[in-house]
């Protein structure tokens, strides 16, 4: 009976005590969408004014790899017309690093801190494209040919 009172006793006092949460806390709570790969954070919002296409792909992913050199064709032919190409994958930095070294491709990579299902993707590559006001206009899910004459109007007219 006395260790169920003691017991009793402490929670008590544990919620009598309340701390503040310092700056520091209160920043690692709050995580970035997406990180470049020195790990500064990014928000989409930062591109507004921009076209954005927004590539998830991963590592392992054969049909992500084989559109790449396409992507990055087709981000050369469009990079005089404000848009912004950027690839997300949510494997770790080092692993995003490592294939970008070894790849070679001129691409934008960044990190993804959420999960494909809150973008409803469930299956890789999948490219979101936004116009400059920041909504998303397009969606295209599996490998395309990105630098076909047909994509490339199609993501002129973007507005």
């Amino acid at each position: 009976m006395a260790l169920i009172t003691y017991s009793c006793k402490e929670v008590k006092e544990n919620k009598i005590i309340t701390t503040q949460p310092t700056a520091k806390t209160s920043k690692e709570l709050v995580k970035a969408s997406y990180e470049d790969l020195e790990g500064n954070p990014i928000e989409l919002s930062q591109y507004k004014g921009k076209r954005v296409l927004l590539n998830y792909w991963a590592t392992w992913c054969r049909p992500c790899i084989e559109e790449m050199p396409d992507m990055e064709k087709a981000q050369l032919v469009l990079e005089q017309e404000n848009y912004i190409f950027l690839f997300a994958s949510d494997q770790s930095i080092k692993k995003i690093t490592d294939f970008k070294n070894k790849r070679g491709f001129n691409l934008k990579y960044i990190k993804y801190n959420g999960m494909y299902a809150e973008q409803a993707i469930s299956a890789l590559p999948v490219t979101l494209i936004y116009n400059e006001v920041g909504e998303q206009v397009h969606r295209f899910d599996g490998g395309l040919k990105w630098d076909s004459p047909e994509m490339i109007e199609k993501l002129r007219q973007v507005k």
